[in-house]
């Protein structure tokens, strides 16, 4: 057997290209003594892995040239040299862009595919499914029946905002970046309000969208979609700030100015608070119980993308940082 997988060869200097990465073919690594060899089967794509290709500070460290990228896996133990879960259990962790890994197990959940599909631990189960419901619940405080705004709203994490929004009785609205997304967002979601910021004014289209303003505001995108958010915030609302893709592949030079219109948040007494999923472990459990329960009383609904082979990795990372996918981003690499 041989193991494929995708090493990080260069630091971007702005837009991610094909160059940045490069796909090894090696041994098939032996577990040594407590560990087990796992072979991926679905790996994550986010769009937070930019943020680590840069060579710089943040909440998790850079990736290393020349070393395999790092993402969410769920695998399968192939084999055991007395590792902690017995061959054929399935596993979910941070783990390699590659067909396989020796692990001792350490951050590895056990996964049931009889509850849900594998793919849906690295999605709606998985990290942004959790983002979602932490933002929402430990950041932002929505209330049931709140006026509830999300950007990104048919992506990975996006899509599950909406859902947990409607189903406490909020008024959820929502951008997305093609009409295709849009009316998954009204007609199979049921968003009570969605637009294209591609080809809609985004000021006058936030406006329309919310007319009762903005209680909660989950932040995916910045740029002007944020200030076109903040003057529609109602006093004493919340922004939950997740992410802002649409500056993660800029040079610091070409992004596009802050919001001008700042000093709202003071007059309207609006709490702005950014957050990291797993400082929330507790509400991290949470979730999983809460969502699988929800996806068997077909309270939830879930789109993927999935690419189909490793080598396609790279090209699915650079569609999700300009919005080509539809719904979370994954990679099969082997048969379920």
């Amino acid at each position: 057997m041989e193991n494929k997988q995708i090493l990080l060869n260069s630091r971007p200097d702005g837009i991610v290209t094909p160059d940045n990465f490069k796909l090894e073919t090696t041994a098939v690594p032996a577990p040594e003594a407590g560990e087990m060899l796992l072979q991926t089967v679905y790996m994550s794509v986010d769009p937070y892995m930019r943020g680590r290709m840069n060579d710089m500070k943040s909440y998790v460290p850079p990736f290393q040239i020349g070393e395999p990228l790092q993402a969410g896996i769920v695998g399968k133990v192939v084999k055991s040299n007395g590792g902690p879960f017995p061959e054929g259990t399935y596993l979910t962790g941070m783990g390699l862009w590659a067909n396989y890994m020796v692990t001792n197990g350490e951050g590895f959940q056990p996964v049931d595919p009889e509850v849900a599909p594998l793919s849906y631990y690295l999605g709606i189960l998985g990290m942004p499914g959790m983002t979602a419901y932490v933002g929402l619940k430990g950041v932002a405080g929505l209330k049931e029946g709140e006026q509830l705004f999300v950007s990104a709203a048919s992506g990975a994490v996006g899509q599950v905002v909406g859902q947990i929004g409607k189903n406490m009785g909020c008024h959820v609205a929502g951008s997305a970046g093609s009409d295709d997304k849009v009316a998954y967002l009204k007609e199979e979601l049921g968003f009570d309000e969605a637009f294209n910021y591609k080809t809609e004014d985004i000021h006058k289209a936030t406006r329309a969208a919310n007319p009762k303003g903005i209680d909660v505001y989950f932040e995916n995108v910045g740029g002007p979609q944020l200030e076109a958010v903040i003057n529609n915030l109602n006093f004493n609302s919340r922004v939950a700030l997740c992410g802002m893709i649409a500056v993660y592949d800029q040079k610091l030079e070409d992004m596009p100015p802050g919001p001008r219109n700042l000093a709202v948040l003071v007059g309207r007494s609006v709490k702005m608070q950014g957050f990291i999923v797993f400082n929330y472990p507790e509400l991290c459990k949470e979730w999983v119980q809460v969502g699988a329960g929800w996806l068997k009383e077909g309270k939830l609904k879930y789109r993927e993308s999935v690419a189909e082979g490793i080598e396609n990795a790279p090209q699915a990372f650079m569609d999700v940082l300009k919005g080509r996918n539809f719904g979370k981003q994954v990679v099969r690499l082997a048969d379920d």
